[in-house]
């Protein structure tokens, strides 16, 4: 009979020995799957994130240059004011600064680059330049954009250049 309980205590021991070595494995296979969730969790962030940067990139990228073609676009739109109706002799070298005007316009809005609009607008620091301030010529006009002396522009959706306009006090 001795045998019998030794050969119980044996199994029960070996159950115990079996069970613990479950408990621990279980433990540790959930561990690692937390471990691996994280790493996930964290490995799709960095891809979300890259994949972000990259687009700003691309959208950003030329920005250096658009900002040095930027005065040449302004003294075109400079060079159509100063054509006048009434001088017919000059009307196809208005004409031809409209084009090249117009076609430089559009290779830029082909690359991102959009306008600010500004006058009439309330003055919003964030997109406007003020360099003086006029009186009113309207009671409806106080705070707003009476002037613009030089254009600003978007690129994509970031601010590259304010514009720098006149506000009515």
């Amino acid at each position: 009979m001795e045998d019998k309980n030794t050969h119980t205590e044996n199994v029960e021991q070996n159950n115990n020995i079996t069970d613990d070595l479950i408990q621990r494995k279980d433990a540790e296979i959930g561990d690692l799957k937390d471990k691996f969730m994280r790493l996930y969790a964290d490995f799709e962030n960095f891809r979300r994130r890259t994949a972000k940067e990259k687009l700003d990139l691309q959208v950003t990228a030329n920005e250096s240059l658009i900002l040095s073609l930027l005065p040449i676009l302004d003294d075109f739109e400079r060079a159509k004011k100063t054509f006048t109706e009434d001088v017919a002799a000059l009307e196809p070298v208005k004409q031809g600064f409209d084009l090249i005007h117009a076609k430089m316009f559009r290779v830029l809005e082909q690359k991102g680059v959009k306008p600010i609009q500004a006058i009439g607008e309330v003055f919003n620091s964030e997109l406007h330049e003020a360099i003086t301030q006029i009186p009113a010529p309207t009671p409806d006009q106080k705070g707003k954009v009476i002037d613009e002396v030089e254009k600003g522009y978007y690129l994509g959706e970031k601010v590259i250049r304010f514009s720098k306009v006149i506000i009515g006090a």
